[in-house]
């Protein structure tokens, strides 16, 4: 029977696995297929017992993981067949700790023991049936030779290359693939160690202009949408973690399948995502995602890790990149980006939210920090009969509102606040930066110290705009805490954890308290209506914030 083929109309999910023992590979691989993977990746060399050689001891071993893999028939077989849609087993030989994977030294990887050795394992794994062997662009010409003239019928191989240092040019890398093709791959594997975001545009035109399938991706945090967006470009498989067995750079089995469904990513498929340094706190994929696909809006929103705007946006031009969502710390810095920018992020020097017109390709920055921030700190105090239902007049108006923060975030909750008839102040650590602010606002300006040692006047309105209180370092406030009685409302813009330690000590002294959950959502709103161009599914939004932040 034909061996099993990587070759679907659907980019393929694959569990890396590295149990020391063969009963544990076993019951990984079922846990593997339970949480999603299509394939899984095992990496015999994380077995205890086991040595690349061809001796009995280790026949059997992979004989084991043969007969009992879930992808097999019922019953049990040593071939590992293509059965309903599933695929079977890559098996690889030797150690490379940075990505967990089986490699020899002069691949980047651990291990230095005899090749000959080496490549006798990768050969006897062949012959158990292994639907896929993975062999380096250094031996790949002789052993997928003789691999196709043994099994005519369909043995495969998937030939590979680990590569040092930064990403090399598309010129280079159309060199490295030409001669990968050469070999007479049926796979050819490229996988890099990004030390920026801007290197992954390589990978991507590489999956998208081999001339065989292709799996294509980079290591690190920074490297993550290249695994997000394979599927998107043509990559024939995308790796993910299975839960409790975190990698980095890869996503888990659950968030593949169920936070960006990758079995619905095409080529038709709209990019948009998160710019920040950090973005692994990000929740936006988890809102985002599912209200796209809500709206059947061929969208994925993914986390990009930026650390040089100018370069980022000179290297993403294409319409694939539809728009962003600009976070920490860039807000006020990408400003200068932005082809156009809306009035009301002119006036709050801050952009949030950048949209690519597909007509020109030009950046326009707006900002949805500003009415999802105010807009939520009203109703809550509107909620708390704080006010006459019937008056026309904002509950801000008039009050002393103070803001802890003068970056991006704060700009907006300031700007927003003074539009309401507020009466501002500042604290910033920078105070030139918080003076600047003040001036927009008409406001005052204080060094951030003094904050501590602050009284309010009795029913002032308080809002955090900075990151203090953000997980992990969530045991501290920004204010002192005997001051939180005076305040009236408490307004955290930080949402991880959703209840801050300043919004429950605030709680507890009695003030009204808002989470930066709902400034979240609400400008999550914004930005779904400015990135489809159609209305947000606001309901199911909020449902998704209240069942999963």
């Amino acid at each position: 029977m034909e061996r099993a083929r990587i070759l679907t109309n659907s980019t393929v999910v694959c569990a890396p696995l590295m149990a020391r023992s063969v009963e544990q590979m076993v019951i990984d691989m079922q846990r593997a297929k339970a949480q999603g993977a299509d394939a899984v990746e095992v990496r015999l060399d994380f077995i205890d017992s086991f040595q690349p050689s061809p001796g009995p001891g280790n026949y059997h071993q992979k004989q084991a993981i043969a007969r009992h893999h879930p992808y097999a028939p019922k019953g049990g077989t040593d071939n590992l067949e293509f059965v309903a849609g599933g695929l079977g087993i890559i098996i690889l030989a030797v150690d490379d700790e940075e990505h967990n994977c089986t490699r020899p030294r002069w691949e980047g990887g651990q291990y230095e023991g005899d090749e000959h050795t080496r490549l006798e394992a990768l050969r006897l794994a062949h012959d158990l049936g292994a639907d896929y062997i993975d062999v380096e662009l250094k031996v790949a010409s002789d052993l997928v030779g003789e691999v196709k003239n043994k099994h005519q019928a369909g043995g495969k191989v998937i030939v590979s290359s680990y590569l040092n240092g930064a990403t090399p040019s598309k010129e280079d890398l159309g060199h490295l693939v030409a001669r990968m093709q050469s070999t007479g791959a049926d796979i050819i594997k490229v996988v890099s160690n990004a030390d920026d975001i801007t290197e992954l545009e390589r990978i991507f035109h590489l999956l998208s202009r081999s001339e065989v399938p292709a799996v294509a991706y980079s290591l690190g945090e920074r490297g993550l949408i290249s695994q997000l967006l394979c599927p998107k470009f043509g990559g024939a498989l995308v790796y993910g973690a299975m839960e409790g067995n975190s990698i980095p750079g890869l996503p888990t089995l659950d968030n593949l399948r169920e936070t960006y469904k990758v079995e619905n990513i095409n080529s038709d498929t709209k990019v948009f995502g998160l710019v920040s340094k950090p973005v692994s706190h990000s929740k936006g994929p988890i809102l985002h995602n599912p209200a796209f696909r809500h709206a059947n809006y061929n969208g994925i929103y993914v986390p990009m890790f930026v650390d040089d705007l100018k370069e980022f946006f000179e290297v993403y031009t294409s319409p694939e990149f539809a728009g962003y969502s600009v976070g920490f710390p860039y807000k006020e810095a990408v400003v200068q980006f932005c082809d156009e920018v809306h009035p009301l992020a002119k006036s709050i020097g801050a952009v949030n939210t950048i949209i690519r017109k597909p007509s020109d390709g030009k950046l326009i920055g707006y900002n949805t920090d500003c009415e999802g921030s105010i807009a939520a700190i009203e109703d809550a105090l509107k909620e708390q009969k704080s006010i006459n239902g019937a008056s026309l007049n904002s509950p801000l108006a008039g009050k002393q509102f103070v803001v802890a923060g003068a970056g991006g975030a704060g700009r907006a909750i300031a700007v927003g606040a003074k539009s309401r008839g507020a009466r501002v102040i500042i604290f910033d650590i920078d105070l030139t930066r918080a003076e600047s602010l003040a001036q927009v606002v008409s406001g005052e300006a204080k060094p951030f110290e003094s904050l501590a040692h602050f009284q309010p006047e009795n029913g002032a309105i308080l809002a955090n705009a900075t990151p203090i209180g953000m997980h992990p370092s969530t045991d501290r406030i920004p204010v002192a805490e005997t001051t939180l009685g005076s305040y009236q409302l408490v307004f955290d813009a930080v949402y991880t954890p959703r209840k801050t330690r300043l919004l429950k000590d605030a709680d507890a002294a009695g003030a009204i308290t808002v989470s930066g959950v709902e400034m979240f959502l609400r400008q999550a709103i914004g930005q779904f209506n400015l990135f489809t161009g159609r209305e947000a599914p606001k309901d199911f939004m909020r449902e998704i914030v209240l069942s999963k932040f």
